[in-house]
């Protein structure tokens, strides 16, 4: 038996849908048959862990309607898809008090990893969903082997599944608000940044004290994101469809003006209304780089949500569009367009049939058309920069999407002089101004970074660990064990429903005793590593070069300027804590090779500031059992890193 399904919503988003009168009674088979049917390709052990968690929430879902009648219309909703990513929670629960947001485990205790995969959902929703506002959004996690209530831990309540009702009553005790309707909560249009995150995106971008490097460089392309923004106004104001095409040469600040234009608010005032109202944020910057997202979303963490309000990665977008749903955004920012991948490669990346794939400018001329009323289209296009299969079509390929389109004779192309070739027989007006050929450099900020650059000048722990309590407080985690086998685990369970996370093992170049250890992070074992695949690779392809099997270690030389969802940092024997302040005096010494080195403390301290400023979810340091680190040990703890905690079962 189907479940039952709000009627207009994607049948790709959740695995089942219905009221617990419903889930409640229905068979077993019933719901992992439908579950199956919505993820084909279920693990073997996804199977045996809806085999086990199902059942028990079948049973606690019964039990709460026969002591609450009006609970039998609450809704379950089982393996909801949060669009524009590829995360799923386990089971969430709309309730008079809120939303519940299960993540079942299976296993008799909580661990760190489980609790902030938890936590992260319900800040999702809280962020992002529209139908969340303003209410509850409960974080649960459930050891499926534990019994009873294990209360609270950082703001996640843990208990076993026999539990479950006794929390829901305790939540709905004296709650007459009605609960959130499932139609709105799966509606398409309600997943969206919520204005407050808006707002505080726009302000952080906006703040010369909080991103300096922005400002830095916004003279020398503020001639370019004034055009754009004249080129985006004409567009609203003739109701067209626009192509608008940004060349530059590598750091010439192409990036910069995609993220000005997204954060600015005058296109709020142009966009046209949609069921629910007006879009919360009207433009969107995307990426196929998943190290540059990263490293936007981390620069922009401070607003909330992870920084995702206007920075998306390509495939996720894609995939949240593929069945025709209509773009929330005017105005779309393709980074790398010149990178924008052939059919074929986007049948191999997106795992379709290539007679049903299209090359993703196909894909995005044909979002532009389902746009209301107008829409442009800005690519950002750095001159021979075509590195991956699938990309050399280049240009041409937007071209022949243009051509190709149902009204592409109704578009119009702007670009710089030298591309008007490419775009012959189309409408195209040449500006100069879209050309950019200054490089200029960037640097990162944030509380991440003053916390870390107090540790590495040895600052009072006490004043660490407020600063850490705070950051704790906004997402990022940091744990501190030494057990390195620990640290491991840690990632791969924090990690193990989301591919595309990338951590990985990171030591500095100077340390003489971590190869005691394991970690292999002398001059030849880290000149061996490809910093393409160790990067951007998964677990499964071939070759297991992935940072994610925690096998090769990248040092600060490989790690500055990119960036990882979490970090396992191996600390050396280089830069340790001695009688209250920082020591060298183990470090391998500098070859004596050109210019001598002028201050060599503060070169230690600045590479473990770039090994510790790496992570945008959490750093794991992974401190050996060597006695000679014990004080460095007790200080990163008094800091505020949490000790990593062993599992029982």
């Amino acid at each position: 038996m189907a479940p039952p399904r709000p009627p207009g919503f994607g049948e790709s988003s959740t695995g089942w849908t219905s009221d617990f009168r419903t889930f409640g009674s229905e068979p077993r088979g019933s719901v992992i048959d439908s579950l199956r049917g919505f993820l084909r390709d279920a693990s073997p052990e996804q199977l045996r862990a809806w085999s086990d968690s199902v059942p028990r929430l079948q049973q606690e879902v019964g039990e709460i309607v026969e002591v609450d009648a009006a609970a039998a219309s609450f809704a379950a909703i089982l393996e909801y898809e949060l669009p524009l990513e590829s995360r799923r929670p386990d089971a969430i629960l709309l309730l008079r008090s809120g939303v519940l947001v299960i993540e079942f485990k299976g296993r008799l205790d909580a661990r760190d990893a489980d609790i902030d995969q938890a936590d992260a959902y319900a800040r999702d929703l809280r962020c992002y969903h529209a139908a969340c506002e303003g209410r509850d959004i409960v974080p649960v996690l459930v050891p499926t082997r534990m019994r009873g209530y294990g209360g609270r831990q950082r703001g996640v309540h843990v208990c076993g599944p026999d539990a479950l009702d006794m929390l829901v009553a305790r939540l709905e005790q004296g709650r007459q608000d009605p609960p959130i309707d499932v139609r709105a909560f799966l509606s398409a249009e309600a997943y969206r940044p919520l204005p407050t995150l808006v707002r505080a995106a726009r302000e952080l971008f906006h703040d010369r004290g909080r991103l300096r490097r922005v400002h830095r460089a916004a003279a020398a392309t503020d001639g370019a994101t004034t055009l754009v923004s004249e080129i985006v106004h004409e567009a609203a104001r003739t109701r067209t469809r626009r192509l608008v095409l940004l060349t530059g040469v590598p750091g010439a600040g192409k990036t910069l003006v995609g993220l000005r234009l997204v954060h600015s608010h005058f296109i709020d005032d142009l966009a046209a209304p949609r069921t629910g109202g007006q879009p919360t944020a009207p433009a969107i910057f995307l990426s196929g780089n998943g190290p540059l997202v990263e490293v936007l979303q981390y620069e922009l963490r401070d607003a909330g949500g992870g920084g995702r309000v206007f920075v998306r990665n390509v495939k996720d977008y894609v995939k949240a569009h593929a069945r025709g749903r209509v773009p929330a955004e005017h105005v779309i920012v393709f980074d790398e367009a010149q990178r924008a991948y052939d059919a074929a490669m986007v049948a191999d990346k997106h795992g379709i049939p290539l007679a049903e794939a299209h090359s993703e400018p196909d894909i995005f001329v044909g979002l532009g058309c389902r746009i209301p009323e107008w829409g442009v289209l800005v690519g950002l296009i750095g001159s021979g920069q075509e590195i991956h299969k699938g990309e050399e079509a280049g240009l041409r390929q937007w071209a022949q999407a243009i051509a190709s389109a149902a009204d592409g004779a109704g578009w119009v192309v702007h670009g710089p002089p030298s591309v008007a070739g490419v775009f012959a027989g189309l409408r195209f007006e040449p500006h100069r101004a879209l050309s950019l050929d200054v490089t200029l450099r960037s640097h990162l900020a944030g509380d991440v970074h003053r916390f870390v650059a107090g540790l590495v000048e040895g600052a009072a722990p006490d004043d660490l660990a407020m600063l850490a309590e705070g950051i704790e407080a906004a997402g990022f985690k940091s744990y501190v064990t030494r057990d390195r086998a620990l640290a491991e685990d840690y990632l791969r369970e924090r990690y193990r429903d989301h591919g595309d996370a990338r951590f990985g093992l990171l030591a500095s170049s100077r340390d003489r005793d971590l190869a005691r250890f394991g970690v292999a992070n002398d001059f030849q074992s880290t000149k061996r590593v490809r910093f393409g695949p160790w990067y951007a690779d998964g677990e499964d392809v071939e070759g297991g070069r992935s940072c994610r099997h925690l096998r090769d270690c990248v040092t600060e030389f490989g790690a500055q300027g990119l960036e990882l969802d979490a970090a396992l940092v191996a600390w050396g024997t280089d830069f340790v804590r001695r009688d209250g302040a920082w020591s060298i005096e183990r470090m391998a010494r500098y070859q004596r090779k050109g210019a001598p080195v002028q201050d060599p403390a503060r070169l230690r301290a600045n590479s473990y500031r770039v090994l510790l400023t790496r992570a945008r979810d959490a750093n794991v340091v992974f401190v050996p059992p060597l006695g000679e680190l014990d004080e460095t040990c007790a200080y990163l703890r008094a800091a505020g890193f949490r000790e990593l905690r062993p599992a029982s079962a």
